[in-house]
């Protein structure tokens, strides 16, 4: 790539990279070009304006064709920069996230509905509702506690009965039965 054919414009989509000047838009086809002449004309539209609109038609694609060109360039040149910078597609992600959550936060539906909701934890209503509440755990918490003592005790009340005792020997001995078979 001789120095004579880089493109030297710091604007340039093609900065950087070796321009082949030989490859002109004009040699390139134009799709759905309507310079097929056995159209037949629409009324009212003379020869000489239809052939006016067809080559306002050719340049207009084109055009168009060359912004996609040095659009598809500067996407590329943007990628690379992206690389070089070590910016990835997850921290992009992780920073559109980030903006659209502070986004969020300072919309005024999510100011009003935080609004609103300062406004409910400070009613009385609440503030009975969450006393209520607080104190129905706090007794369900003693009873369940009361329970599991009185269940710990029974337990250890029927291990230690006589009944518990027989049926423990009895199957220490035909485990020991099985042991020696």
């Amino acid at each position: 790539m001789d120095p004579a054919s880089q493109d030297i414009n710091l604007n340039s989509p093609n900065k950087g990279l070796g321009v082949d000047r030989s490859d002109s838009l004009s040699d390139v086809p134009v799709e759905g070009a309507v310079g097929n002449s056995a159209n037949p004309l629409p009324p009212g539209l003379t020869e000489e304006e239809a052939e006016e609109l067809r080559i306002e038609l050719t340049k207009v694609e084109e055009e168009i064709n060359t912004l996609r060109q040095v659009l598809s360039a500067k996407e590329k040149h943007a990628t690379e920069l992206k690389r070089k910078l070590g910016l990835s597609p997850l921290n992009e992600l992780r920073q559109n996230l980030t903006k659209g959550w502070q986004d969020v936060q300072t919309s005024n539906a999510y100011l009003s509905a935080s609004a609103t909701l300062d406004d409910i934890t400070h009613s009385e209503a609440y503030k009975k509702t969450q006393e209520t509440l607080s104190q129905a755990g706090q007794k369900t918490t003693a009873a369940l506690s009361t329970m599991g003592t009185a269940i710990s005790r029974k337990l250890g009340d029927m291990r230690n009965s006589a009944t518990f005792k027989s049926f423990e020997d009895k199957m220490g001995n035909l485990k020991a039965k099985v042991e020696k078979q």
